[in-house]
């Protein structure tokens, strides 16, 4: 059945990489059907008053994937372009990337078609209650836990957790995650996927034989996730030769003074604005040569129109899909070592999960030992990626899809059907 929705080149993407996957690793015919759908899907329309007296509705959706392995667990993205194709690719890819980093949840989105810059922080606030409250039967600690994502932060979680609490009538912090400290957020979630993102490229650099520094790095995209990528890299030892945000980028072969760009970005200052090299747009950014690209912005940046520019040694991806399987497979015959989208930006929902513990068991752990946790449990997974594909002479791609997948149809399996 043709559902006009999910017309979209996010989904597309979604629904080929899965086809090729399975394919590939030769998944019973009766699992193919049950994993590209579906569980839940959402639509809501959410009627908000503005400032000015106004009544403006909103779209919100949200997509429950997969909860053979666990609760759902996923982001709510705030983004003009939202819409029920997207939110349902990124509520699939969030099943295999939680079956990949092995922490017991299933994959889930949400989202509200909405610029959130163009609402004061009174309309943001009532349009995020209203949310909670249409999704409310669909969500609790151990149902559904929501978290932010593209548009969305800590506050927005604040008040989607105190609205499901005045719903049932006490306080109840493991609802969603990413919320501040105050109210049972965990330390170390800030930087947690950008983090990720670090350590699986220092992981495939030792793979490669490449010293740290000998090292290059291009980030396109300076938000939460490519900042922090940035520093940390920075930290490693690599030089950052050239990062990016929507106003364009700015590339330094000598390398960038990551901490100073950081303070003054942070403090409202665009790239474009920035005299600390040559400016440069967003599209040839990410043909500058290098050791590593991290793309971290958008979906679907990296095509076959540009694949044969691309000029780096590894691919961090550190957005979801932003390589296309055209690109993909122009990418592996230059023998580019790619990791995979469901595999480097794990880090932020493994933090989400140790908040979720803590959250639950009402005992709190010191951010070294986030980190520490963090580290062991993504380096394991990608060195799980790793063999499975060496063994069976496949891309990093497909070696974590075919095992997502496969950690998946094994619990459908061993859960059976009901009824």
């Amino acid at each position: 059945m043709y559902i006009p929705e999910l017309d979209h080149p996010t989904y597309h993407l979604a629904m080929a990489q899965f086809d090729q996957a399975a394919e590939a690793m030769n998944l019973d015919h009766q699992y193919r059907d049950r994993l590209k759908t579906p569980q839940r899907a959402l639509m809501v329309g959410l009627p908000i008053k503005m400032d000015d007296g106004q009544v403006k509705v909103f779209m919100g959706y949200r997509v429950q994937h997969d909860s053979a392995r666990g609760p759902f667990k996923g982001g709510i993205r705030y983004h003009q372009d939202v819409n029920l194709g997207e939110i349902s690719a990124l509520a699939m890819w969030m099943t295999w990337k939680t079956a990949i980093a092995g922490v017991p949840y299933g994959g889930a989105k949400g989202g509200i078609r909405v610029n959130p810059h163009e609402l004061s922080l009174s309309e943001l606030e009532r349009l995020t209650r209203r949310y909670a409250a249409e999704i409310f039967p669909l969500i609790s600690p151990d149902r559904d836990i929501p978290a932010p994502d593209i548009g969305t932060n800590a506050q927005i979680m604040a008040w989607f957790m105190d609205t499901y609490s005045e719903q049932v009538g006490y306080a109840v912090p493991g609802c969603v995650t990413g919320k501040p400290l105050a109210i049972g957020g965990s330390l170390g979630r800030e930087e947690a996927t950008g983090r990720g993102v670090a350590k699986v490229t220092l992981e495939a650099l030792q793979h490669r034989g490449i010293r740290i520094d000998d090292t290059t790095v291009v980030v396109q995209g300076f938000g939460n996730v490519g900042s922090h990528t940035a520093r940390i890299m920075k930290e490693a030892g690599a030089t950052i030769i050239g990062i990016s945000d929507v106003s364009g980028g700015v590339f330094n072969a000598k390398g960038l003074d990551i901490p100073s760009i950081l303070h003054d970005h942070t403090n409202g200052m665009p790239l474009s604005e920035m005299n600390v090299g040559d400016h440069v747009t967003n599209e040839e950014l990410l043909q500058l040569e290098c050791t590593v690209l991290v793309p971290a912005a958008l979906s679907e940046q990296i095509t076959v129109k540009n694949a044969a520019d691309i000029r780096c040694q590894i691919l961090t991806e550190a957005a979801n899909g932003p390589t296309t399987l055209g690109a993909d497979a122009i990418l592996q015959d230059r023998n580019v070592f790619i990791i995979p989208d469901i595999l480097a930006n794990s880090g932020g929902v493994i933090v989400y999960y140790f908040e979720w513990v803590q959250d639950g068991q009402r005992f709190f752990w010191k951010e070294s030992d986030i980190h520490e946790r963090l580290h062991d449990i993504i380096t394991a997974a990608f060195h799980r990626t790793l063999f499975f594909s060496q063994e069976k002479n496949t891309s990093m791609r497909m070696a974590a899809l075919m095992n997502g997948i496969d950690q998946v149809a094994q619990a459908h399996n061993l859960r059976g059907l009901y009824p």
